[in-house]
């Protein structure tokens, strides 16, 4: 069969002396926007830990910028030439490359630094684009003629199908937002159905044809069988490989990931016997050819790995892998593509195209063995300086490329005379070349500047040997706290999480861990040591609950990392911005206009108790939601930690003996855990931390009465109590007697801010409330006040969830006759005394009844009055009976 040339179309060559004529659709100019996002992958390279999410905004720059671009422009062309279909409307395909390019900076700056929901409509809007760009595909297929490469659209549309489910893989995981075996899970496909689907099958299908067009042989007998048995076998091993791991079905992934590989096997038959019949000789044949081989080598890790790991564990297996996939070949693939591609679509006749592929082409040996020497250093546990080579040699090959890349469009956009006379064309390139060998230079140097370089005396200090330090990161501390050493000592820090919960560590420095799990460890290297380090946690409100830790020259005096301002956990600063906001209680704490109205739409905590339930056996699930935004106050709102969505959480109530089996799920973006007071159990597994997505059954008997409180388990667990996750268990005595009405109040403190900050938890330590509450909302119940009829019984049971201070519940104008507290009566109906209040210290519960006398409006008050002034205060409204 002949050799298959991908052109867009013919015209006689210019004249002398004409302008030279451009050719080639708008789409195929559309390059531009690809050299664009290889530009920015460069960027976000050099950049670094100056970008909010580094390593997540370079995979994606380069996978949904350029990538994604490319893939839209050109498979649309070559199904257009090899089918001889009619060209689509161009304004259709230029609206679907807006929207896409529109789509993805929405998703980058949503998942980065914005609201979530910008990048989820983001990732649905990449969807609906590439659905409707592979309907435009099988409309063009069927109005074609048959012919011999029909087949390679097929591989199209299924990698269109392959992105649509990674797309809204990827929308889930940026709406969870948190760590978690599902969520890692979750993870792991949509990095294996994007990189292997969408990226995978296009260039698969594409090198049939492309392939022997670049090594200019002839077409293989065997391709178009190759092609269907590729495509039969990667395709629904995509699909096994994507259920298993999202069902933990680690072996289904691992058969489909093997079926996976054996179609690409069959696609690359004649792939190999294209080569047989001629070598590569272009730099566009030996980097895509290079691509490929790195494909090979990253599927046979990626069987091995998800084979020998749970699925929970292939997320962070794969991490290791990415520069072999990313850089060796979905970078080479797409630059190799250019390579041939971009001087056949920029036209100009023969003259202009020899001038446009042989400036592409410049250096093109050396920067194909700087890209393939620089891309193992980049994968492998190499030190630190060969790491940093390997960024070097492989951002300074893809700078030169988009540096001439950007010449060659620069030079078609501009109208040219006829070549000009023999030799003038070689001096002109002398500079040109000049430059980008400089280019080139400057590039390695500032990736060195910008990996292994910093700021002040550290960087310029001789080392004068190595030291490594063994890091436990458990029970909310850093251990060792402080490390001194002499100045110039590089340190290797062995870091080990010893936690039940997920912790990491980030140096000011830039170095950091990436978040492990129990019993997960990692290692950091540091540059020569020339002055103070800090270190500290990274997870919401770790940091400020002491998670820190110092690296000082033994020249520097030792300060403690509890000591503020050293480790920015209490400094001045942080005490400045609550000061001075004082209510002229003279601790600071602001003022809460609980006067205001309420917010239109708010809804009070629903205080009413209805009986226990019959049965000795109870079946609950609370869910983990740490993201709901609740009116705390009047015209207050803010993120709160909840269970079950509400502050308090669901109330259990139940008689003594009866049995409670909790299905406690962690729906958050962090680790949580609940302990139950009323139940007798080792805490050591109920109680543990669980991530998000993770589920646990917690089952106790409620062998005593009582007002119990429930909380999060997790440390530090004031933060998680004072930002919401408490509720109560009601358990009524044997002898208890029917009311007319019963109310629930939990007592808690208020502090305002993001949950987890470092100015919140200063006040939390600091015993600074910003208010208190009464189920949630200060004042909440003054607003709508809790209903009753003069002459009834009402019993009020009480919680004080603390964290830190308890409630002296007080009514005024109608004395208490019953009390009961801590198990136990104090005063019972009948008895000659009454009681004032129902005095509870943080953590304790019960009740108190009382019989209002007449209709009226009756407060309900912590009667430490401070509390009350600041929140902790409702009313009852009594009608006429």
């Amino acid at each position: 069969m002949t050799p298959v040339e991908v052109r867009i179309e013919k015209r006689p060559p210019s004249g002398p002396g004409e302008p030279v004529r451009r050719r080639g659709p708008w789409h195929l100019r559309a390059n531009a926007l690809v050299v664009a996002w290889l530009g920015l992958t460069v960027t976000a390279a050099l950049t670094g830990e100056a970008l909010p999410a580094p390593r997540w905004l370079l995979v994606h720059v380069l996978l949904l910028g350029a990538v994604t671009t490319a893939i839209l422009i050109w498979s649309e062309h070559f199904t257009v030439v090899l089918l001889r279909a009619r060209t689509p409307d161009p304004r259709l395909g230029l609206t679907r490359l807006g929207l896409l390019n529109a789509a993805t900076v929405a998703v980058l700056y949503g998942v980065s630094a914005g609201p979530v929901a910008v990048a989820v409509g983001g990732a649905a809007v990449i969807v609906a684009v590439v659905l409707w760009h592979a309907a435009t595909l099988v409309r063009l297929a069927r109005g074609a003629l048959p012919g011999r490469f029909g087949h390679v659209v097929a591989w199209y549309v299924c990698a269109a199908g392959a992105l649509a489910a990674g797309g809204v893989l990827g929308g889930l995981l940026a709406a969870q937002a948190g760590p978690g075996v599902p969520h890692e899970r979750m993870h792991a496909a949509h990095a294996q159905v994007n990189l292997l689907g969408w990226v995978g099958l296009t260039v698969l299908g594409t090198l049939f044809t492309l392939w022997p067009t670049v090594l200019r042989t002839r077409l293989s007998e065997r391709t178009r069988g190759a092609s269907s048995a590729g495509l039969r076998l990667a395709v629904p091993g995509l699909a096994l490989l994507t259920g298993g791991l999202l069902a933990d079905l680690r072996w289904v992934a691992a058969a489909g990931l093997a079926a996976y590989a054996a179609g690409t096997a069959a696609a690359l038959v004649p792939l190999a016997e294209a080569v047989r019949s001629r070598r590569p000789h272009t730099g566009a044949a030996w980097t895509m050819g290079a691509a490929v081989v790195w494909f090979e080598i990253a599927l046979v890790i990626d069987v091995v790995i998800v084979v020998t790991r749970p699925t929970g564990e292939v997320a962070g297996a794969l991490e290791p892998l990415l520069p072999l996939v990313l850089a060796g070949f979905v970078a080479q693939v797409l630059l190799g593509s250019l390579l041939h591609l971009l001087p056949a679509v920029l036209g100009g006749g023969p003259a202009r195209f020899k001038e446009n592929a042989a400036l592409l082409e410049r250096g093109w040996v050396v920067r194909l063995a700087a890209f393939n020497l620089g891309t193992p250093l980049l994968a492998l546990p190499v030190p630190r300086p060969l790491a940093v080579l390997g960024w070097a040699l492989v951002l300074a090959s893809g700078s030169a490329f988009v540096v001439l890349a950007a010449l060659t469009l620069l030079r078609a956009a501009t109208p040219a005379t006829a070549p000009t006379a023999p030799g003038t064309g070689k001096r002109r390139g002398v500079p040109a070349l000049a430059g980008v060998a400089a280019g080139c230079l400057l590039t390695a140097a500032a990736v060195v500047v910008a990996v292994d370089g910093g700021s002040g005396p550290a960087t310029t200090v001789v080392a004068t040997g190595a030291r490594t330090v063994e890091v436990t990161l458990s029970g909310m501390r850093v251990r060792p706290a402080v490390i001194e050493a002499a100045p110039g000592t590089v340190l290797t820090l062995r870091v080990t999480n010893a936690d039940a919960q997920r912790h990491d560590l980030r140096l000011a420095t830039g170095e950091r861990t990436p978040t492990l799990a129990a019993g997960q460890k990692a290692t950091l290297t540091l540059k020569p040591l020339g002055e103070a380090v800090d270190g500290w946690c990274t997870v919401a409100g770790h940091r400020a609950a002491g998670m820190t830790m110092r690296i000082i020259p033994s020249s520097v005096p030792v300060v403690s990392p509890e000591a503020g301002q050293a480790t920015g956990t209490a400094g001045p600063g942080a005490h400045g911005e609550h000061g001075g906001a004082g209510n002229g209680m003279g601790d600071g704490t602001p003022l809460l206009d609980l006067a205001a109205p309420m917010s239109p739409g708010w809804r009070p905590y629903d205080a009413a108790l209805g009986p226990a339930p019959g049965g000795g056996e109870h079946a609950v699930e609370i869910r983990v939601d740490d993201r709901v935004v609740r009116e705390v106050a009047p015209g207050v709102r803010q993120r709160v930690w909840t269970f079950g969505g509400t502050v308090p959480g669901p109330v259990l109530r139940g008689r003594v003996g009866d049995v409670f089996t909790v299905t406690f799920v962690n729906g958050g973006s962090m680790g949580h855990g609940i302990d139950f007071h009323a139940g007798a159990t080792a805490p050591d597994g109920p109680m543990r931390t669980i991530q998000p997505g993770e589920r646990l059954t917690y089952r106790f008997r409620a062998d005593f009465a009582g007002a119990w409180l429930y909380h999060c388990s997790t440390m530090p667990m004031s933060q998680h109590i004072a930002n919401g996750m408490y509720g109560a268990v009601i358990i009524d005595p044997p002898d208890l007697a029917r009311v007319d009405r019963e109310y629930l109040l939990v007592s808690g403190e208020l502090y305002l801010g993001e949950p987890g900050s470092e100015a919140q938890v200063v006040k939390l330590r600091e015993g600074r409330p910003d208010g208190w509450m009464f189920n949630g909302t200060a004042a909440g119940y003054d607003h709508a006040p809790l209903e009753a009829k003069a002459g009834e019984r009402v019993r009020i049971w009480a919680v004080a969830a603390g964290p830190n201070s308890g409630t002296a519940l007080h009514v005024v104008g109608a004395p208490f006759d019953t009390l009961y507290e801590e198990g136990s009566y104090r005063l019972r109906a009948g008895d000659p005394g009454g009681a004032q209040v129902l005095d509870l210290a943080p953590a304790q519960g019960g009740f108190a009844e009382l019989v209002f006398p007449e209709p009226g409006t009756y407060p309900v008050v912590d009667h430490l009055m401070r509390n009350a002034e600041a929140g902790a205060h409702g009313l009852f409204r009594v009608s006429a009976s």
